[in-house]
């Protein structure tokens, strides 16, 4: 079901193209980047001769858009298929297997192995740092749709699903335009999206149409308990509201019948036969998962309502809905700031609270802005940092997707503040919906008088754009973010002077993240104290979490600072499935550690996990079970630095190298006495030498792991992987318990497992790739693991028609 061959290098851009891309992103070098970005979304590379024509036709040099173009992963330069399929191997989708996944798509696709690009230029096949959709892992996304849950059986099944995808079209019934009973609500954010939502929602729309049902279907931001996507919240007019998750389309008519009476005789009619099946059919498990005035617990999953800052009124707002955010409180704190105020008193209000940056230092607020107000020049700049590079993280992107105007509106109060009137928002390539949703809540934003000339009518002006990354997880670091959006390779500089003082064209610049922007409004509104209030001594107020990994209800989270990560796990996370125990619990990102299990007491706060040895990070929460390798999680997060480093600093570009040469040693069983002390050295030189935060904690990761799972080194250096997930220290085989059905003989990918019906099965294990297929579809289990002479102890698999299959949003 492939579509014919398209010779994307054939396929050039003409004249015209070019002129047009030029005429929108400008011809100075700031522009190299959205010009470049264009021209792959024609050609799905860049061609030689429209890079060419770039150069002559503008005052981009050679240099300028070549020095770029291989900076940035997101940019080629050979051609590609016309479709991309992205997997990606963040870590959460990394300990759930997104390696297999990947080879799967290459096998399904027949992708020589030097290529990354099937034979008919159809799909490009690639591996990517994070998608943010950590709690579906492991996440692929094809073009712009998403897949969650996605693992080697179901390949077949999600490149179908996207062509076929490509193939339909999107009509849409026209709802019933009568007074409404009530409302359903469902996100269609990129991670409800991947998780089924899409389908769902077309089924609400056809079912209230068909049966002249008097129910409205809203879309709204996200409530973060990803783990019961999809899910509707049906809202009746008396104020009641029910819950309903992991709703399926053809369930969709039985929940609406349950609350809404169709209009009309004939549909009254169908609608009651309707109704008595549904009786008939139902049972507890089409009870409401959750009422919000009965089951508290639930509610406090997502964060709860009492304790939002950032992602305050989740799952109400529709995202691009202007209007109802100010029915809800929109805009009234900076309409308080520009009236009231005054830009000192806003920045005082804000060093009163004792925000903290959300992006990872944890550097107080209040105190940049101060510094940014007090700073000399007439010219000032304001950006968020949207470049969410960290896997395991997705809570920028979340807030992005539903709370834009928040985003906005913390910007701006930002910018008034600091007497800043130019703003960029630089959002992550791999979030297109957070850039779709941003660039229109400014549109309309401007359009309403709340960007732009004289805001409020206050004399204040300010505007902003949305300029998009290109691949570079260093850009999340702010040096290397100023010079990515002034169309120069994404590298770090020297401090000081600091960008609050010297940054974007040399001028004080604000820059702030993505959370921290979006929890401004609430901390005007409710006032400092309030916010105080809530948290610890010295981390106040709340923390929004990205929660994924080996975890029972992952999804996004904002509880209060102080809250121990046991606590995050056990009680809002649902604690470890299958009867699995708690490992450790890696926090902070790739500049994060990992904490054991003995220790996850200790509060999220920035002191108590710096005691640790941790750090809070931008809030990527990861939880690893006891089947986890804890050399193979430092291995990862090594690999994922020493591929991002930018390659300034000698001891970032080679140390995090030579230390990554020495993990793989351990992971392959090649091993040596003396390696795990050759690793500290190396360690404590990457730290001490690098320029930016990125090399000064990379070694974060693999030093947690040394100090509390040592003994796993020492096992290693012994070629032997206690969690038996390093596939070059283990080995399968099958016991006498095989029946002989041959169904692991007829799945492995390999043929290493030789046809032999109604006898004991055998693994040949020169041809085996340990992608572990048999034990997965092994029905009695009698597939098993041996590391050295033990053999590794493995829960009991899902079979493929267990697993989720995948699910988008065409």
């Amino acid at each position: 079901m492939k579509p014919a061959r398209t010779d994307t290098a054939a396929a050039m851009i003409a004249a015209d193209q070019l002129e047009a891309i030029l005429d929108t992103a400008g011809r100075d070098r700031d522009a190299v980047i959205p010009v470049l970005q264009a021209i792959q979304r024609t050609c799905h590379y860049l061609p030689e001769e429209a890079l060419r024509y770039v150069c002559a036709h503008s005052r981009m040099r050679a240099a300028d858009l070549m020095g770029v173009a291989t900076f940035y992963s997101q940019f080629r330069l050979k051609p590609a298929g016309r479709h991309f399929i992205k997997v990606c191997i963040g870590t959460a989708c990394h300990v759930k297997g997104a390696e297999a996944v990947y080879e799967a798509f290459r096998r399904y696709l027949k992708i020589e192995e030097d290529a990354d690009t099937d034979a008919d230029r159809v799909f490009t096949v690639q591996k990517v740092a994070c998608l943010g959709c950590c709690m579906l892992a492991p996440a692929v996304q094809i073009d712009d749709i998403t897949y969650g849950f996605v693992n080697p059986h179901t390949v077949e099944r999600t490149v179908r699903d996207f062509l076929a995808a490509q193939a339909a079209s999107a009509e849409e019934a026209a709802l019933h335009a009568g007074e409404q009973a009530g409302e359903a609500r469902i996100c269609l954010c990129t991670s409800c999206i991947a998780g089924g939502t899409r389908a769902v929602y077309d089924a609400l729309k056809r079912e209230a149409a068909d049966l002249k049902l008097p129910v409205g279907v809203r879309v709204v931001g996200c409530t973060g308990m990803s783990y019961e996507t999809p899910m509707v919240d049906v809202a009746l007019r008396d104020g009641r509201l029910f819950r309903y998750g992991l709703v399926q389309p053809e369930a969709v008519r039985r929940i609406l019948l349950r609350h809404f009476r169709p209009t009309g005789i004939g549909h009254r009619i169908r609608g009651a036969l309707g109704a008595v099946l549904e009786r008939v059919l139902t049972d507890e498990a089409w009870e409401p998962v959750t009422r919000y005035e009965r089951d508290i617990r639930a509610e406090a999953c997502a964060g709860g309502t009492a304790g939002r800052v950032a992602t305050e009124r989740a799952g109400e707002l529709d995202p691009l809905d202007l209007d109802q955010y100010e029915r809800s409180g929109g805009f009234e704190a900076l309409r308080r700031c520009v009236s009231e105020l005054g830009p000192e008193r806003t920045v005082q209000t804000l060093a009163d609270s004792g925000l903290r940056g959300r992006g990872g230092a944890g550097f107080p607020t209040g105190r940049k802005w101060q510094t940014v107000h007090a700073a000399a020049g007439d010219r000032k700049f304001a950006i968020c940092n949207g470049d969410e590079g960290d896997p395991g993280a997705f809570m920028d992107r979340m807030i992005m997707e539903s709370f834009p105007f928040r985003v906005i509106e913390g910007m701006t109060i930002g910018a008034f503040a600091v007497g800043a009137h130019e703003g960029v928002v630089y959002v992550r390539a791999e979030y297109p919906l957070a850039v779709a949703n941003m660039r229109r809540a400014a549109e309309m934003c401007r359009e309403r008088g709340l960007l732009g000339r004289n805001i409020l009518g206050s004399g204040f002006d300010f505007d902003l754009r949305v300029a998009e990354g290109a691949g570079a997880f260093v850009c999340g670091e702010e040096t290397a973010l100023i010079a990515s959006v002034e169309g120069r390779r994404g590298t770090p500089r020297y401090r000081p002077p600091f960008p609050a003082e010297s940054g974007l064209k040399g001028c004080p610049t604000l820059i702030n993240n993505v959370e921290t922007y979006a929890s401004v409004p609430w901390i005007v509104r409710h006032g400092a104290a309030a916010f105080g209030a809530l948290g610890t001594p010295t981390s106040k107020g709340t923390k929004a979490f990205a929660l994924a990994g080996k975890i029972a209800r992952g999804g996004l989270i904002e509880v209060p600072m102080g809250m121990s990560i046991l606590d995050i796990v056990n009680d809002l996370g649902g604690g470890i499935p299958g009867g699995r125990a708690l490992k450790a619990v890696q926090i902070g990102g790739p500049s994060g550690s990992c904490v054991p299990a003995a220790l996850c007491h200790t509060a999220v706060d920035y002191e108590a996990l710096a005691a640790v040895g941790g750090i809070m990070g931008s809030g990527g929460l990861v939880v690893l079970d006891d089947e986890d390798c804890m050399v193979d999680i430092a291995r990862y997060f090594m690999t994922f630095t020493a591929d991002e480093s930018c390659g300034k600093c000698t001891f970032c570009r080679v140390g995090t190298r030579r230390m990554l040469e020495i993990l793989e040693r351990l992971c392959k069983g090649e091993g040596r006495h003396g390696d795990i002390e050759e690793i500290e050295h190396l360690a404590k030189a990457v730290q001490d030498g690098s320029l930016c935060g990125l090399g000064r904690t990379a070694p974060n990761p693999v030093l947690s792991t040394l100090r509390y799972f040592r003994k796993e080194y020492e096992a290693h250096i012994a070629g032997v992987c206690p969690a038996g997930k390093c596939s070059a220290l283990v080995r399968y085989f099958i016991t006498d318990e095989c029946i002989g059905c041959t169904r692991c003989a007829q799945h492995c990918p390999v043929e290493a497992i030789p046809f032999t019906p109604h006898e004991v099965h055998r693994i040949e294990n020169e041809k085996c790739t340990r992608c572990d297929t048999c034990r997965v579809v092994c029905p009695v289990g009698a597939v098993a693991v041996r590391s050295g002479t033990e053999i590794v102890k493995r829960s009991r698999p899902k079979t493929p028609d267990e697993l989720r299959g995948p699910a988008c949003g065409h």
